[in-house]
């Protein structure tokens, strides 16, 4: 966690003393390129130290400071931006370094202050940070449920004193044990007056009476370890995340184009193509890929926001902020405001689960429910699968019954892997039985082959002509149509803080070799991503064929490296990578050639990476997914509604939800079965294998990178437009 080079808020880097102190020590060290890492403070002050570069080596001549051979030099200064913040109130990125990291420490908190809150029947107020931007407090109030949020960009109207207690009363009286109100530190009403966390305390203390808390987190969101977005984010490449301000739809998909989103060598190839007529830039993250902004452009949008939250432009502000952080209000405020109304839409749609469990397929479910309630939607759940849609398990689920889900691991619905097929007749009769017009399939690929299934039963079964869609939801993320699962990213900090723990047991006893197996069936995502983030030696996966000259290269390398100051290594194995070069075969080779060296051992991780709290993004996720799911599905279901019966036969009344570079795509799944290596259940295409040069080149291999793709500059307000018009 932190940064190992430290960093300092430099007040004589304000002066023009200070920038020619800076100028000197960085020509007499024949440093021409610069990456800063920082906010808009440290961006603003890297572009003025640019644009007075020539005038400061002037100066420095003239005053004996340089030699006029070491300005020639060094006649020109290349600066490339890279935003770090744990606010993510930098506009121009759709996240910034550090945040993913801070949503994890918040959450951790919310999530153990929710087990006294239900104890003890208490209300709590939490404060997170963000003094100009309600980022973190936001996305924490999607990720828990919270029953209030307050941010700086959307100030409550006048009587929300009144709203806040009847709100809190209402979850009170439908069976909830606890009240979670959510406050970012730079909260005000319409007047710019400051609401603070004492101020609500006592408001609720008053007219309720209801023991209550205040929480102030303070700079424990600073600290700890940083997830694996966050190092993947910076050290090579990410999965991005669904809360990002610009991704359609209010998600930021977290998949990689061909070129990448590569920020780390994103700014080293920024750098190394600068020219003196190259403004500088920011290497920002728009949806899922990287992009070279005009730093200047990005500060002024961002110093935009804040004048206009000062002039009471709220409505401005929230649009600077971008098109997803918009999303985001609006679909916290749908499901912790708003009531399923009286008039009924005369719609069942079906909710279920298929597959092995994922983190986050409850907090799908929940979206899935409150959203469908509220388009007028009689909601039922199955569970079981399948195999429980076949045998009858299902029944009505309300509002309140799915409240406390979004932070639950697991499947509250229960999942099997079944397959329909066999079930026909039985699922047809219950589709019948209990008047279902439209299903939801949560899960992995026994999801995604089980919908094919139902499309070809159509033929038969007229009550299979239904509409329906798949959310893909497994750790596995090898669900063809969509570059990323819930579920995955769960999965992905479990192993990743696993290693960190493995690695660290190595500490006392140096040259040891740690062999790791991941699981994934014979997609190595988990194992490539864990590899990134846990600085892995190397990661066998099934799509990148090995032999057993490649194994003794990895051996060699770690025999290298025990001879450095490192005298530990860590070596990755997705569970079905080869047949024959088993874990216990890879751990008994390293052992017999590295005797004398180092020695080894195994840990296989199993079922440990299915468990556990969802994180932040999962939670998130999973909750988008869910709501633009049954958005979908409802306009799917009064198109095919003719006199009252909806029947519904065409490839695209079937449709797998997924995300695709900068978009969230609805796919008839039909049209994915070209795309799909059925016999191991894999996408033929994977964005992420991209990043394998990376982790070797991380891992000190001699090798090159394909630098040929990269990301060219674009601008704020065109971005903005672009992203806009996906949605």
């Amino acid at each position: 966690g932190g940064t190992v080079i430290g960093s300092a808020r430099c007040q004589d880097f304000r002066t023009r003393e200070g920038r020619l102190k800076a100028a000197r020590n960085l020509v007499k060290r024949g440093i021409t390129n610069l990456c800063v890492i920082g906010g808009d403070g440290s961006l603003t002050g890297a572009d003025t130290f640019r644009a007075e570069w020539s005038s400061l080596l002037a100066e420095l001549v003239k005053v004996g400071g340089i030699t006029a051979e070491e300005a020639k030099k060094s006649s020109h200064l290349n600066i490339v931006g890279m935003v770090g913040s744990i606010d993510n109130d930098f506009c121009g990125t759709d996240m910034t370094i550090g945040t993913d990291s801070a949503l994890h420490r918040i959450m951790e908190i919310v999530d153990a202050i929710t087990t006294t809150a239900q104890s003890h029947q208490r209300t709590f107020v939490l404060e997170v940070m963000g003094r100009h931007c309600g980022y973190l407090a936001l996305i924490t109030a999607l990720a828990c449920g919270a029953d209030w949020v307050f941010i700086p960009e959307s100030p409550p109207e006048d009587d929300w004193e009144d709203h806040l207690c009847r709100r809190l009363t209402e979850t009170r009286l439908g069976g909830s044990r606890l009240n979670i109100i959510i406050v970012a530190e730079g909260a005000i009403d319409k007047h710019g007056k400051a609401i603070t966390s004492d101020d609500i305390k006592s408001l609720v203390v008053k007219r309720l009476g209801y023991d209550t808390r205040v929480t102030i987190l303070g700079h424990v969101q600073r600290g700890g370890t940083p997830s694996a977005f966050d190092r993947i984010l910076v050290g090579s490449s990410l999965p991005p995340r669904p809360w990002g301000r610009e991704g359609p739809g209010g998600v930021t998909p977290p998949s990689l184009s061909p070129q990448g989103s590569r920020m780390g060598v994103e700014a080293v190839m920024a750098l190394l193509e600068g020219t003196p007529d190259t403004p500088a830039c920011v290497v920002s993250l728009s949806g899922n890929q990287a992009v070279r902004l005009p730093l200047m452009e990005c500060v002024q949008v961002t110093k935009d926001v804040t004048t206009a939250m000062n002039e009471g432009r709220f409505e401005d502000a929230l649009k600077l902020r971008g098109r997803s952080f918009q999303n985001n209000w609006n679909v916290y405020k749908l499901l912790a405001h708003i009531r399923p109304p009286a008039t009924k839409s005369g719609y069942t749609l079906a909710v279920l689960n298929v597959g092995a469990p994922a983190a986050g397929m409850n907090a799908a479910v929940r979206s899935t429910v409150r959203i469908g309630l509220i388009h007028g939607h009689r909601m039922l759940a199955v569970h079981d699968g399948f195999e429980g849609l076949a045998y009858g398990k299902v029944e009505e689920i309300s509002w309140d019954r799915v409240g406390s889900w979004t932070g639950l691991g697991g499947s509250k619905l229960g999942t099997k892997r079944t397959l329909p097929k066999k079930y026909f007749e039985e699922i047809s009769a219950n589709i019948s039985n209990f008047s279902i017009h439209g299903l939801i399939i949560i899960g992995g690929f026994e999801a995604f082959t089980g919908s094919l299934e139902l499309m070809e039963g159509r033929a038969k079964y007229e009550e299979l002509c239904i509409p329906l869609c798949v959310i893909p939801a497994t750790v596995s993320n090898n669900v063809p149509g969509s570059d990323f699962s819930i579920g995955a990213d769960t999965a992905l900090n479990t192993i990743t803080t696993t290693c960190d723990r493995i690695k660290q047991s190595a500490a006392g006893t140096k040259r040891r070799v740690f062999i790791i197996e991941t699981m994934g069936g014979f997609c190595g995502y988990l194992a490539t991503m864990a590899g990134l983030a846990g600085g892995a030696d190397a990661a066998y996966i099934y799509e990148e064929h090995f032999n057993i000259r490649d194994l003794q290269v990895n051996v060699e390398h770690l025999t290298e490296k025990m001879k450095t100051t490192v005298k530990r290594g860590l070596v990755l194995r997705n569970e079905r990578c080869n047949e024959n070069y088993t874990t216990d075969f890879i751990y008994n080779l390293y052992s017999e050639e590295g005797k004398g060296i180092f020695d080894c051992r195994k840990n296989v991780l199993g079922h440990m990476q299915q468990g556990g709290t969802p994180t932040p993004f999962d939670r998130n996720f999973g909750t988008k997914m869910g709501a633009k799911a049954v958005a979908w599905i409802t306009g799917k279901i009064k198109e095919c509604s003719r006199h009252g019966r909806i029947f519904a036969n065409t490839a695209d009344s079937a449709c797998l939800l997924g995300m695709r570079k900068r978009s969230l795509v609805f796919q008839p799944i039909t049209e994915l079965k070209e795309e799909t290596d059925f016999e191991h259940r894999i996408p033929k295409e994977q964005w992420w294998l991209k990043l394998r040069p990376i982790l070797k080149i991380l891992a000190k291999y001699n090798i090159e990178l394909d630098t040929s793709e990269k990301a060219h500059l674009e601008h704020v307000t065109r971005k903005r437009i672009s992203l806009e018009s996906n949605i």
